[in-house]
């Protein structure tokens, strides 16, 4: 574990927050945080939290970064994103079992966050010279309107536990090559990944004689997170965490005139019709509700079936649930880890109940694993006769409520019934179905698949969805535009000044 962190270049004397190039602040007067592996228990690592003198560092280090940064032209800034994505390349394999060991996903799953981390990075250097504006025809002779869009300011990240690089990496590479500067607040759960980015950064940005770009504030929610929301230098405030606390970020940004981008909970549905591919649908299950344990915005927690072949399908998953090896998420052989802590395990284990309590029936799985460690758990199939309020509710576990339906309209309502809107999926081969799905009365979600699960999105779309998820979109597509200001600009090349919409301003006629 050791070496590990070395190879990151995480040494005792790094601290919670970071300044101008490879420096860290330290004895700042901050608290520790101790971060655990989920799978033993055992200390991993401390970080210091910023203090209230640190915050002020790093802001002021961002504003003034950015009034240069600003100004470089946007390909120049995509060669920086490019270095990134390099170095991050050189750091594939330790930085994702880092990730693995800090939160707890298999090895493969933190190996493909930074893939994840590395495809946004390209993405980006190609979007640095595609910062396109429109030109739009003007109603008046010799004039010219185009668009053109401008750098916002510094960017205020907030990530969760679940992925800890990847959503940084999404809002980080397209706000450097749209010109702004960001500052990362990381979870407490994961401090140490940050901290092994943030090293990454600070050598990029050395070798490319700058700094500020990327700053990082590790400390908690009610004083380094709350301060960030509500620091109006930080024009937009990019939330990834439950909707509860969504709610709060969203109002106070809002008060302020801020903008936000919110990636807050999922409750995803597969329907599964009587013509779907069964082998491809069991597939899509199984990584969709047990991997990350079940510890996705996107994980599927719902399978809504047709009444013809939901037995079958039933029988087939829990087949599969059965061959799921669980334990050390470093160990090649197994398929799902641990729980982040005791706080999800419990939320678990009273789901599990409820739903039970409620009506339904408990088919697979549900109990903790005690000889594995207090954070592991089996994954949990539960028959549901309807989708009663728990079912509606977002369980940050691997519990998969299977329900049935007899006509398409029905699956969809119950699919739709939910507060939440992140992603959906359908499996069938009938196109007519597929389309249904897909037509402004189907799915509600801001991701909608065809023969796909819910989990696991291409950085190329841009990712978000709709309802209590929050609306925002990040990652691919034109999610830039959310990350700059737009200005309307209007030419007149003539000698004259006709108003639009034909008015005359000329004032009393003389006699």
């Amino acid at each position: 574990m050791k070496s590990l962190l070395e190879k990151l270049g995480i040494q005792e004397n790094n601290r919670g927050s970071c300044f101008g190039t490879d420096g860290w602040i330290s004895n700042d007067g901050g608290s520790l945080i101790i971060s655990t592996n989920p799978t033993n228990g055992e200390i991993i690592g401390t970080v210091e939290t910023a203090s209230s003198k640190s915050y002020e560092h790093i802001l002021s280090k961002a504003s003034t970064s950015f009034i240069n940064w600003r100004e470089k032209p946007a390909p120049q800034r995509g060669q920086l994103i490019r270095d990134l994505g390099n170095a991050l390349r050189e750091n594939l394999e330790p930085l994702g079992e880092l990730i693995s060991l800090e939160m707890g996903k298999i090895a493969p799953e933190g190996i493909g966050e930074v893939q994840e981390m590395i495809d946004i990075c390209d993405f980006a250097v190609g979007l640095s010279r595609q910062l396109y504006g429109l030109t739009m025809h003007s109603e008046r002779p010799g004039h010219r309107m185009y668009e053109q869009w401008h750098p916002i300011g510094p960017v205020g990240v907030i990530t969760a536990f679940n992925f800890p690089g990847a959503p940084w990496a999404w809002n980080a590479a397209i706000a450097a090559v749209c010109g702004d500067t960001i500052v990362w607040k990381p979870s407490e759960i994961t401090p140490l990944t940050a901290v092994a980015i943030q090293n990454i950064t600070n050598q990029v940005m050395t070798e490319h004689e700058t700094s500020g770009i990327f700053n990082l504030l590790v400390g908690n929610g009610p004083s380094i997170g709350q301060t960030l929301v509500q620091d109006k230098r930080i024009p937009l405030i990019s939330f990834t965490g439950s909707i509860s606390t969504g709610r709060k970020v969203s109002k106070q940004v809002a008060a302020r005139l801020g903008r936000s981008i919110l990636e807050l909970g999922g409750n995803n549905a597969i329907i599964v019709t009587q013509d779907a591919d069964i082998d491809l649908t069991v597939q899509a299950v199984l990584f969709g509700a047990v991997g990350t344990t079940g510890q996705r915005c996107t994980t599927t927690r719902r399978l809504i079936a047709h009444s013809s072949i939901v037995d079958e399908l039933i029988n087939r998953v829990m087949g599969e649930y059965a061959n799921v090896t669980i334990g050390d998420p470093l160990d090649t052989n197994v398929l799902m880890g641990p729980m982040v802590n005791e706080e999800a395990v419990n939320n678990m284990v009273k789901a599990v109940q409820r739903a039970q309590d409620s009506g339904g029936t408990l088919l697979y799985g549900g109990k903790r694993l005690p000889e594995l460690g207090p954070l592991f758990v089996e994954p949990a199939i539960i028959r549901m006769p309807e989708q009663i309020p728990l079912v509606c509710e977002e369980t940050f576990a691997p519990i998969l409520y299977i329900m049935d339906y007899e006509k398409l309209d029905d699956a969809i309502n119950i699919h739709n019934s939910v507060p939440q809107g992140l992603s959906s999926a359908i499996f069938t081969s009938n196109i007519n179905t597929a389309e249904n799905f897909l037509s402004v009365g189907g799915s509600d979600c801001g991701i909608a698949n065809v023969n796909i699960g819910t989990s696991g999105a291409e950085i190329g779309g841009a990712f978000g969805g709709e309802k209590d998820t929050g609306g925002g979109r990040e990652s691919g597509s034109d999610a830039w535009k959310g990350y700059m200001r737009r200005q309307t600009v209007t030419i007149n090349w003539t000698n004259n000044l006709p108003l639009s919409q034909g008015i005359k301003f000329t004032g009393k006629e003389k006699s």
